[in-house]
């Protein structure tokens, strides 16, 4: 089993970025996937979450209206188009796809920073 994740980077506040991540290997479809997102010197959060199949989404009251999850339904694969960054954003930003276990990428760095 593999999760990537891709698309981080450095951005200005009030900036956007778009992470990516791809999941494969799996011998049951995963139902649900989701992005976390961890700071420095705090608990990794949950950031947003979709299901596979409806398409349900869950947000942070933090990023509510700022950022959307999308997944793409011909794989096994989501998005978090991020906008109006602020330097809150800034943490290594975690996906993962859960089947009855969770199974994580390694992170990519997101940096709001002037």
């Amino acid at each position: 089993v593999q999760v990537v994740e891709s698309g981080g980077g450095m951005v200005q506040p009030g900036g956007s970025l778009t992470l990516s991540c791809t999941a494969s290997g799996f011998s049951v479809r995963p139902y649900a996937m989701n992005w976390y997102r961890q700071a420095p010197g705090q608990e990794r959060e949950l950031v947003a979450k979709i299901t596979l199949i409806r398409g349900t989404t869950t947000y942070a009251e933090s990023v509510k209206g700022r950022f959307t999850i999308t997944k793409d339904s011909r794989k096994i694969a989501a998005y978090l188009q991020m906008n109006e960054l602020n330097p809150a954003d800034t943490g290594v930003y975690y996906c993962s796809a859960e089947t009855s276990n969770e199974y994580w990428g390694r992170g990519v760095q997101v940096t709001v920073s002037s």
